[in-house]
């Protein structure tokens, strides 16, 4: 009878039967890979450095932003951890970022430096670099790579796009990780404040411009300033003075 459980159990087999490879054919969900800052405030300056990792639970890579004076609990991490950097980015060349640079390559070795274009040749310079101005004079390795707006770097197959935000400093940069919302913005826009502009490399005009593109990403956009606590751009937008009531 159809209607029997004879009849039934039939139907039902012959449906696992009828297509047993249906779960093969249907693709399994898409892992987004989200990368992971890490954030580190080193030396007097309060600098927030960053470990920046893919995401990708198979790989050891990294890339290191910025590496302020005593890098040493980073450096350590980094170690401990077994990460491999692959490469160091700088938002900027003020002393206060630059001032472990040569302490991450003494102690891991060579490896690609990236900064961006408007900034060749201030690590070397104590005068272009601000520590001369505080008689600490402070140099570095010059960078082997000069960034450019637009450009974008790749770390496991996250791709970062780079923004040129002048007007703390003349080659100021942002790294931007979309599919994740996040971003390290360096010393352009602060939780409730900016970047300073007095200082002789500074503009004050070119700082309300790189803060209107800034204001360009979207609200739920996590960003890792130099110093400070993280915020996110909707915050700065709803509540920072400084977006809100110009400057």
């Amino acid at each position: 009878m159809p209607g029997s459980p004879a009849a039934l159990t039939s139907i039902t087999l012959f449906a696992v039967a009828r297509f047993p490879l249906l779960s093969v054919l249907v693709p399994p969900p898409v892992t987004q890979i989200s990368p992971l800052i890490t954030v580190f405030t080193l030396g007097d300056w309060q600098t927030n450095c960053h470990v920046v990792t893919s995401g990708n639970p198979g790989s050891k890579n990294c890339w290191i932003v910025d590496c302020g004076f005593d890098p040493d609990e980073m450096l350590d991490f980094i170690a401990t951890d077994n990460l491999k950097p692959q490469a160091i980015l700088l938002t900027h060349a003020h002393l206060d970022h630059i001032g472990g640079v040569d302490r991450i390559l003494a102690r891991f070795g060579k490896m690609p430096t990236h900064i961006h274009e408007g900034e060749a040749g201030y690590c070397s310079d104590p005068m272009l670099n601000l520590s001369a101005m505080i008689g600490m004079d402070t140099t570095c390795a010059e960078p082997d790579g000069l960034l450019k707006h637009g450009d974008t770097l790749t770390l496991d197959g996250t791709t970062w796009r780079v923004l040129h935000t002048p007007g703390h400093s003349p080659g100021g940069a942002c790294f931007v990780h979309d599919e994740s919302r996040q971003a390290v913005v360096g010393d352009t826009l602060f939780a409730g404040s900016i970047g300073r502009f007095d200082f002789p490399t500074s503009n004050r005009d070119l700082l309300k411009k790189s803060l209107n593109l800034l204001m360009t990403l979207p609200d739920d956009m996590t960003i890792y300033p130099g110093h400070g606590p993280t915020t996110t751009i909707g915050a700065e937008r709803r509540s920072n003075p400084y977006i809100n009531g110009g400057f």
